[in-house]
C-alpha cells in the first residue's frame, strides 16, 4: 500500500488531545475528496473542542461531530463514497475513516481511528488517512459503554493542524 509520507506537510495532520500528539498522514490517493473536506474543516478550526462521542474497545475512536450526539456534521455538503478495495487499502490499526449513515454518500465531517483491524469496513467505508505517530495516546482515549459506545464525559480534541500551517 502507497502511503502519503509524514515529508509532505500538506497532507499530515497534527492532533492534539489529552494523552499526547498524534501524527496522520492523509490519503488523497484514496480519498482525495475526502482529505478536501477534512482539510478545509481542519483550517476552519471546526474540530478543536469537539469529543470522541462514540469509543468503543477494540475497534475504534469516532469523533467529529460537534454536538457529541452522533447526528450532527458541518455545514459543508456531504461528500460522496471514496471506498477502496480490499486490494488497495484495508481498514488496520491506526486506520483514519469516515463515518456516515446508511447511505454510502453521506460522509460530512464525522470520522474514526481504529484500535485494531476490522475488515468487515474493507471496501464499505472511505480512509483517508493513517495514524503514524502517537497511536499510544488514541489508545489512551476514554471508553464508551455498551454496544454504541457512547461515551460520558468524553476526551476531545484539543486541536488539530495541518502540518504546513504550522508556525
Amino acid at each position: 500500500m502507497t502511503e502519503t509520507t509524514a515529508a509532505d506537510p500538506e497532507n499530515t495532520l497534527i492532533l492534539e488531545i489529552e494523552h499526547g500528539t498524534v501524527t496522520i498522514a492523509l490519503r488523497p490517493d484514496l480519498a482525495p475528496k475526502h482529505v478536501e473536506q477534512i482539510k478545509t474543516l481542519v483550517r476552519r478550526r471546526f474540530y478543536n473542542d469537539v469529543p470522541f462521542h462514540r469509543v468503543i474497545e477494540g475497534f475504534m475512536a469516532q469523533g467529529g461531530d460537534p454536538t457529541g450526539t452522533g447526528t450532527g456534521g458541518s455545514d459543508l455538503p456531504d461528500i460522496p463514497a471514496e471506498f477502496s478495495p480490499p486490494g488497495v487499502a484495508r481498514f488496520q490499526r491506526g486506520t483514519c475513516g469516515m463515518a456516515r449513515t446508511s447511505d454510502p454518500n453521506s460522509a460530512n465531517s464525522q470520522f474514526f481511528i481504529m484500535f485494531a483491524p476490522a475488515s468487515s469496513l474493507d471496501g464499505q467505508y472511505t480512509i483517508w488517512g493513517q495514524v503514524t505517530a502517537g497511536m499510544e495516546a488514541i489508545d489512551k482515549i476514554k471508553r464508551g459503554a455498551g454496544m454504541s459506545g457512547m461515551v460520558q464525559g468524553p476526551d476531545k480534541i484539543r486541536a488539530i493542524r495541518v502540518a504546513a500551517d504550522a508556525a
